[in-house]
Order: structure tokens, then sequence, then C-alpha cells
């Protein structure tokens, strides 16, 4: 098999057309995640490696690769992600075993998520989350009217994503396994699944979430902490009180690009989980208004060119970009949720934002498909205006004769 049968390269000039607002959305995204974990990072990096930019440096490694990744994926064109969605489930599907089975998952602070792949830890968690949004793709166009018609046409991907649950659980990854329930129904829905049935399995989803919830001691320690962080400030409620402590020093403008105080070793996680809480403090409520709008403009420019594939009858495009928007909006909000105090700890990271190779580079990987997609829409546009004009060409010559 050779893999340049896969790939049809874009040109420069289809590179320029892509959405404008789009890519420099997520350049502006990109740019403030590699300040933000260059300033969060900073103390832990000079204590822990003696280098002031450990962190930063590797981050920058990472965008690089996610880079490269992503332009190798843009190549791809997306009919082939359809045809091997399956394939591509069923790969990450394994992924989401091997991570269990001792001597290939790596333990992190008590959960088994990653692949040591040598050169950063690959978290199998983020490629399912993608690999689930194509396979879904791909089976609403196939069984579209059996998913709008039929009781059980919503079947497959649900007995699918609840065996990705069973393996995310058993890592244990709750967060992700939210996000990829939430974003496997919401795309149902889009699809047009009957609201009876979207509901029944909204409530069906919930309360087999809450059961988990509350099976764990340590996850009733976290929503109790979440109700009230305050209870215990020095122990359960530790990382969320000073969370929010670094909300109070921002203020409004905060106190300025590497002067955060919460950042030397008060709150944990600070260039990952909490990284949302260090840019506020450092940039004010203005800033962290600025980047939640620069990811608005990005996802807000996804969801147009995902509208746009579905009026030009390009079905799976328009669902796979619905399905990458909805996962990284779904992360943005649990995680700044988290970060506020509105939702219980859920060790999700800010998407393009957090330290971290896998979630850079597999999220990136996905807006390159969304610009792929923008490219393949703008290919087809001026061939279905030659069409419209020669149809009504056409017609014009009908109707002169018939005079």
């Amino acid at each position: 098999m050779n893999i340049r049968e896969f790939l049809e390269p874009v040109s420069y000039q289809e590179l320029r057309k892509v959405d404008a607002v789009f890519i420099a959305s997520v350049a502006c995204v990109l740019v403030l995640g590699v300040v933000m974990v260059s300033s969060a990072s900073i103390f832990l990096s000079e204590t822990k490696y003696g280098h002031p930019f450990y962190f930063m440096v590797r981050q920058l490694i990472y965008l690089m690769i996610g880079l490269g990744f992503g332009y190798f994926m843009m190549s791809v064109p997306t009919e082939v992600l359809h045809k091997y969605g399956v394939p591509l489930m069923l790969f990450s599907l394994l992924l989401l075993i091997l991570v269990l089975v001792p001597g290939i998952g790596k333990t992190v602070n008590g959960s088994r998520r990653w692949i040591n792949l040598v050169v950063f830890n690959l978290q199998a968690s983020e490629v399912a989350k993608v690999c689930m949004v194509v396979y879904v793709s791909g089976y609403l166009v196939r069984r579209a009217d059996r998913v709008r018609q039929q009781l059980m046409g919503s079947g497959m991907p649900m007995v699918v994503s609840f065996l990705f649950l069973i393996c995310l659980l058993l890592e244990p990854d709750f967060g992700a396994s939210v996000v990829l329930i939430g974003t496997v129904i919401a795309l149902l829905f889009i699809a047009g699944a009957p609201i009876y049935q979207f509901i029944g399995l909204v409530v069906a989803v919930v309360a087999a979430l809450g059961v988990v919830a509350v099976s764990e001691s340590y996850r009733i320690k976290r929503l109790m902490n979440f109700i009230d962080p305050w209870a215990d400030p020095y122990n359960d409620g530790y990382q969320l009180s000073q969370a929010l402590i670094a909300y109070g020093r921002g203020e409004w403008f905060g106190l300025g690009l590497g002067n955060s105080v919460q950042k030397l070793a008060y709150l944990p996680e600070a260039h990952t989980d909490f990284v949302f809480s260090i840019w506020v403090e450092e940039t004010g409520m203005f800033g962290g208004m600025l980047l939640l709008g620069a990811f608005g403009f990005m996802l807000s420019r996804a969801f147009n060119i995902g509208q746009k594939a579905m009026r030009l009858g390009r079905l799976f495009q328009g669902y796979m970009c619905f399905g990458f928007s909805i996962l990284i909006l779904a992360q943005v909000i649990i995680n700044v949720g988290v970060n506020t105090g509105f939702l219980p700890t859920k060790g999700l990271t800010l998407p393009l934002i957090s330290y971290g190779g896998s979630s850079l580079i597999i999220t990136l990987a996905s807006l390159f498909v969304i610009a792929r997609v923008d490219i393949e829409n703008r290919r087809i546009e001026p061939e279905l205006d030659k069409d419209e004009k020669r149809s009504d060409k056409e017609r014009m010559i009908r109707e002169t004769g018939d005079a």
C-alpha cells in the first residue's frame, strides 16, 4: 500500500483562500497558549529542571509536530477519512485497551491514560475522541433514514460509545467520558434523531454518569469540594480555593504577564488543567474574555464551514466539522467551569492552551481537517455555479423556443 495514494496536497493558492477569520483565531489561540505555558510553568521549570523555559521549549516542539501532522492530515481527502472511519474507530479502541495493559500504559497521578512514544506520551483518549467523531459522522450518512425514523437507529453509535466509555472509566478518565458521550449525542441530534429518542439518550447517559460519579469516594469528595471549597481550603478544597484566589488577584486587568503569585507552587497543575486561572490572574477578566472570544471566533467559523458543507450536500464533512467543534467547545466549557468553580474537577486540559503533546497535536489535526473541508467546499462552489448558469441558459433557450 502506497501512502501517496491517499494524499492530495493542497496548493499554496488554495491555502491562502481558507477562511481568514478561522486561521487568524487559531493562530491567536496558539500564540496565547505558548505565552501562558511559558509564564505558568516558569517557576516549576526552574525548581524541578533548573531551566526556566523547560516546558515552553517542549510545548514549542509539540507545536511543530502538531503543525506538521496537521498539514499531513490536510493533505488527506476527507472521503478517505469517510472510507476508513470504522478502521479508525477500531484502532482508537485498541489504543484504549492497550493503555490499560501494565507495562504499556503509563500511570500519572493514579490514572493510566498514556502510552510512552519516547518523543511524547500519547493520551489514548485524545485519539479516541476524534476517531469516534469520524466514525459517527460516516454512520450518520450511511444510516441517515434509520437514525431519523427508527427507535434503534442510534443503537450502533451508542453501543460503540459505551465500549469506549468502559475503557475510559477504567483508566479512569471521567472528563473524557463526558465529552465523548456528549459529542456523540449532539451529533445524533443534529442528524435528526427523533426528539423522544434524543431525550431518552440524554436521561440514560446522565443517570449512568451520575451513578459512576458517586461510585468512588474520591469523586464524591470532588463533588463536595466543588459545592464548598472553603470548607476545607488546605486539604480537599485546596486546588479550587487557590484557583479562585487567582481570579481575585487578577481583577479586571490583571497583575501583568509573568507576575502571577499563584503559580509559585501555590496552585497545582498551573500549566495544565488550571492554566486559565493563571491567565486571568495575569491579564484580568479582560484577558479572560479576550481568550474566550478567540475561541468563539474559531468555533463559529468552524461551524460555518460545516454548515456550508451541508448546504453543498457533503453531509459527512459537515457532521465531522460539527463534531470536532463540539469536542473543543465542550472541553473549553468544562475546563473554564472547573477553573471558576462552576463544575467539579474533571482533569480536562484547555485545548491549544494547556501544556501537553497529545491534546495539542490531535486538536491541531482536527482543525486542519476542518480547513481541508473549507478548501474542498471552495473547489465545489465554482462547479455548482457553472451548473446553475448552464441550467438557466438552457431554460431561457427552451422558453424562447416555446414563444
